[in-house]
């Protein structure tokens, strides 16, 4: 059973130096090598720490995975973070093992940025444009593939396309979280069936008094910043709020941030719906978390006057309510997993991020991207290589970059 530690001893209780150090090295080498997005990384977390480092049993793997599924934010991530609790005795195991995960894509996304001024002319804007086209194969792919585990019998296919028409008809965060609700609202009504696991036998490092402050800070955050915020208004704080809000309401991976984002950051825009789709196009050819996309945007802001400070804070921001709310219920997962209405909750949430995420496939990913005959057959090609032929996304970037680079070469 996951239960929580006796207040130990403060001169016993912090990690040792020798194991946030294994942590943050382990993770940073899976940040270097971990391509094909959340399901991707949970074999290669499975491969490394349970079978390889046996840092925890099977049975405790599966159960840091389904309570990483029952929350929002980046599932991936978020397992790498409670494994790093676990194994780092503490919070500073957790933050080590975030780091070396995130870092190496987050770098990468944010030079990026840096020289996305300079790709001008029409070879770059080829090349930029070919990005877009991956954008709609990855996206189309995520849909497809969370449609299928996500939706297998027809009172969540309801759910999905209730929450599909609800995201088109109301444009925005708000079309977002009316979709996300309903899809709530929905498995409570409707999705009642289904059993939880058996409880395992688990030693967690996080007091639950310790867990309740990590609740309640991450309902400050979510609750507080909008008091102070006029509508419109620009500055640090309603880029925080934007980003930490996202990051909030996120169920089902990286790919349900698009949405979320573009709603945030085009829609006042401040970034520009072109440099939107390249980044996110650009972050399919990176290892680590799809959730480093928020580090370009960060760099790419109109409000941002330093680019280094505003990737570090979307960052940080996206990533925070996650990282809170896998902190704050691990030390209650064990008896809040068990209620059926929190099962129930969970299968219509995940619905609602199937119709969620088609409704960003067709606006903007599609129409922000797609222009022509070409491009469809591009994006198709894109497409059956990710399914049938089972290619990694970051070939798909080379290829599609390439094809638009060409394409723009002889029309030139």
């Amino acid at each position: 059973m996951l239960s929580p530690s006796n207040d130990p001893d403060p001169k016993t209780s912090p990690s040792s130096p020798a194991g946030v150090g294994e942590v943050f090295r382990v993770s940073l080498r899976l940040g270097l090598t971990c391509f094909g997005g959340p399901i991707a990384h949970l074999a290669y977390f499975h491969e490394e720490l349970v079978i390889r480092r046996k840092w925890v049993s099977e049975e405790e793997y599966a159960d840091l995975v389904a309570l990483c599924q029952f929350t929002p934010g980046p599932g991936s991530s978020k397992v790498g973070f409670a494994l790093g609790l676990i194994r780092g005795r503490g919070i500073m195991g957790g933050i080590a093992a975030w780091a070396g995960f995130t870092l190496p894509s987050a770098l990468i996304l944010f030079l990026f940025a840096l020289g996305a001024s300079f790709m001008t002319g029409p070879l770059a804007q080829g090349a930029i444009h070919g990005l877009k086209l991956v954008a709609v194969a990855v996206v189309a792919e995520a849909v497809w593939r969370m449609a299928l585990t996500l939706t297998p019998d027809l009172r969540r296919r309801a759910l999905a396309v209730l929450s599909l028409t609800l995201a088109l008809v109301f444009d925005g965060a708000i079309g977002q979280m009316a979709a996300i609700g309903a899809g709530m609202l929905g498995g409570l009504l409707f999705c009642q069936r289904g059993s939880a696991p058996p409880a395992l036998a688990m030693e967690c490092p996080v007091r639950r008094r310790m867990g309740t402050l990590a609740l309640i800070l991450f309902a400050a955050l979510l609750v507080v910043p909008p008091l102070f915020l006029s509508e419109g208004e620009g500055g640090a704080l309603a880029v925080f709020n934007a980003f930490y809000r996202s990051g909030a309401l996120v169920f089902g991976g990286g790919h349900v941030l698009l949405p979320l984002l573009e709603a945030e950051v085009v829609q006042p825009g401040w970034v520009t719906p072109e440099a939107f789709l390249a980044g996110y196009g650009m972050t399919q050819a990176v290892p680590g978390p799809l959730f480093t996309f928020a580090t370009y945007l960060g760099a790419m802001m109109e409000p941002m006057i330093n680019r280094f400070s505003g990737a570090a804070m979307t960052l940080c921001a996206v990533f925070l309510p996650g990282m809170l709310l896998t902190y704050g219920i691990l030390p209650f997962w064990n008896r809040l997993r068990k209620h059926p209405n929190a099962q129930a909750l969970l299968r219509g949430a995940n619905a609602a991020v199937v119709g969620v995420l088609a409704a960003a496939l067709y606006h903007p990913i599609w129409t922000g991207g797609v222009k022509d005959l070409t491009d469809v057959a591009l994006v198709a090609a894109g497409l059956a290589l990710l399914i049938y032929g089972r290619r990694p996304a970051w070939q798909i970037v080379i290829l599609l970059s390439l094809a638009g680079l060409g394409r723009a070469y002889f029309t030139a």
